[in-house]
């Protein structure tokens, strides 16, 4: 059976299902399997499967100690009519990239492909360790995973929900998408903050051990819901998986070429899988890290110092505005050797000083990364040029990566086939979209541009934002960063 261990003591050792019920180790830190595991699976036959076969083939070597059965059933669960199309992910080849397209679910967003089924694979887990305890998922966001958390989660016995958002830092249409969620064990949250302090506020309640105590003698108990879940990392390994044999069907590249990966990154969950997917032996060339001028990750790939310590923009692609980006945390434990005390002392570096810096031999250690960022300028460029040049609409976050990738091609000459991790619909963003086509769309508001943005792409109105236009709002709770704590314990009616 495969263990996994915490990225800051070896001494914590769970199985799959013990992982994606606690979401965060004791003492901060993440889950990470022991070693990883190998793609046993041949591409030709990986190119012949759907999304749900495909997602089982991977998820069975990663959650061992789920049975063949009880894993079938959670994929079965989540890839279900929820999703707008039977490929669940499809490839679209827009100009000389491939767009996957990860924004066919319920919310219209890539967190969606983890956040479907999470709920179920926690639910087994739970039967499965006997726990009695009901789950409280407590989760930050940076404006996408709350909403598909929620979506998730809404109604499941046995749990409740509480998502905290910055109040100014999010969409008019993904703060829509939370606030008029129903179910009377969600509870949405705006702070006057920013998604670093409520991150850093969620963490610390989850490090609360007095905390912990009163949630227990009430029968409750955190779990988490953001991608420092390993429960919300394994599925997201399925669709690059899934993404490569489905380019080699399509003749796209020869079985065994290696393709790029060209990822918009904030919690570096979704790039930090691109990396899992190619040493688990998926032919992955470059992995394309791709930043907005919040560009931390930038620095960090050219200098080897992460530094936290600046200002944080508000920019259009606001699932990016991230300043501590935690999934980073398991790259730098696998490239300290697996050595828990160095990377327990540069992330104590972190909270203390707001920055760590890596050794040389760590640094040559990241050659298959290619870190670059893209201004509001340049983003907004790249959604015009695209559409100019293939008719095809991309949200702020895929173009940032779309023109990160320019400048990639442009920097090394390297015309390997390159796909895009494409994290949103663009209805999710009409303002920013619209006005990058157009400016003169910039005066309108955001509803009304649903429509125009319908009649531009030919593609009609996602169920997800029709559902919102005349929707009540359920929650108006807003607190300070230091009134986190208050607002979950009354929620949940402890002392």
């Amino acid at each position: 059976m495969m263990l996994y261990v915490s990225t800051r003591n070896h001494k914590e050792q769970v199985s799959a299902s013990q992982a994606i019920l606690k979401g965060l180790a004791d003492g901060g830190g993440l889950f990470v399997p022991e070693e990883l595991p190998a793609l046993g699976v041949p591409v030709e036959r990986l190119a012949e499967m759907s999304y749900q076969e495909t997602a089982y083939e991977v998820m069975k070597l990663f959650l061992t100690d789920f049975t063949e059965e009880e894993l079938k059933s959670c994929i079965k669960n989540a890839y279900d009519g929820k999703f707008d199309t039977k490929e669940i992910a499809p490839l679209a080849k827009a100009g000389d990239a491939f767009y996957l397209e990860l924004f066919h679910g319920a919310t219209i967003a890539f967190k969606d492909m983890a956040l479907s089924i999470l709920p179920h694979l926690m639910i087994t887990a739970a039967k499965k360790n006997r726990i009695e305890h009901e789950i409280v998922i407590l989760t930050a966001t940076s404006g996408d995973t709350g909403k598909a958390a929620l979506a998730g989660f809404a109604g499941v016995p046995g749990t409740k929900i509480i998502v905290f958002y910055p109040k100014d830092g999010v969409s008019p249409i993904q703060q829509k998408q939370m606030v008029t969620q129903k179910g009377e064990n969600t509870l949405v949250v705006g702070i006057n903050g920013n998604f670093d302090q409520a991150q850093t506020g969620v963490k610390q309640m989850f490090s609360d051990k007095k905390l912990g105590e009163a949630l227990a003698a009430a029968g409750y108990q955190f779990s988490s819901a953001n991608s420092i879940n390993i429960g919300r990392l394994v599925p997201q390994v399925v669709y690059y998986v899934y993404a490569y044999a489905k380019m080699v069907k399509a003749g796209e590249v020869e079985n065994g070429e290696p393709m790029n990966v060209a990822v918009p990154t904030g919690n570096f969950g979704n790039i930090l899988a691109a990396f899992y997917a190619k040493h688990i032996g998926l032919p992955i060339g470059k992995l394309i890290c791709a930043s907005n001028e919040n560009k931390v990750l930038y620095d960090f790939f050219t200098t080897g110092t992460y530094d936290r310590n600046r200002e944080f923009v508000l920019t259009s692609s606001p699932s990016m505005d991230i300043l501590i980006s935690s999934n980073l945390e398991r790259l730098i434990y696998r490239i300290a050797g697996n050595d828990d005390k160095k990377n327990l002392s540069l992330m104590e570096g972190l909270q203390e000083q707001g920055r760590y810096e890596i050794t040389p031999e760590m640094k040559s250690q990241l050659s298959a990364f290619y870190g670059n960022y893209a201004s509001e300028e340049e983003t907004a460029a790249a959604i015009r040029k695209v559409y100019k040049e293939s008719n095809y609409i991309l949200d702020p976050h895929t173009a940032v990566a779309a023109a990160v990738l320019d400048k990639y091609r442009a920097e090394t000459g390297d015309t390997s086939k390159t796909v895009i991790a494409s994290t949103a619909s663009p209805f999710k963003f009409t303002r920013s979209v619209m006005s990058a086509i157009d400016k003169s769309y910039g005066s309108k508001p955001d509803f009304e541009l649903v429509d125009e943005l319908s009649a531009l792409s030919g593609i009609s109105v996602p169920q997800a934002i029709e559902e919102i236009r005349t929707a009540e709002v359920c929650h108006k709770t807003v607190c300070e960063i230091n009134q986190m704590q208050s607002v979950v314990k009354e929620f949940l009616q402890i002392q």
